[in-house]
């Protein structure tokens, strides 16, 4: 029996629950990348979702949350780099930190190698890698020549 969501949306399958009532509310490849990332655990690599294992159990859920992040992760690379530069504004555009102190941080925590999926090939990861960091220090190197506003990283 399909299990009734309380907007009384039908949902069959983790997957197209997680797709239509939470990563399509995520307006960016990047934002969904890094949503699901957060998802899963550092210590074992397992993805949790409290609400999908609820609905659909811990291994449905763990199993939809991994495939999405592959996903998830396969449509950030298929991006142009001019697309990903525009996707990332998009991103730091709906954050409430600046900017600079996001891009900053990420730069120094080198926090985005994490959000790699685990079963990504060594190219992937390298293409992932090398592309987020050339525009992040992009990113801020843009951020360097308007600081005399401050609020022109919250623009960027």
């Amino acid at each position: 029996m399909p299990r009734v969501k309380s907007n009384g949306a039908l949902e069959h399958n983790a997957m197209a629950d997680l797709w239509k009532n939470t990563l399509s509310q995520i307006p960016t490849a990047y934002g969904r990348l890094t949503y699901l990332a957060s998802l899963r655990d550092p210590n074992s690599g397992i993805y949790r979702h409290h609400g999908l294992a609820a609905m659909f159990g811990r291994d449905e859920s763990s199993r939809a949350l991994r495939q999405s992040h592959q996903q998830a992760f396969a449509e950030w690379l298929k991006l142009s780099i001019k697309q990903k530069k525009l996707d990332l504004t998009e991103y730091f555009a709906g954050l409430d930190d600046p900017v600079k102190v996001v891009v900053d941080h990420l730069l120094t925590s080198q926090i985005h190698r994490t959000q790699i999926p685990a079963y990504a090939r060594r190219m992937e990861r390298e293409l992932y890698c090398c592309d987020l960091e050339v525009l992040l220090e992009t990113i801020r190197g843009g951020l360097s020549e308007g600081a005399s506003d401050p609020q022109s990283s919250r623009r960027e």
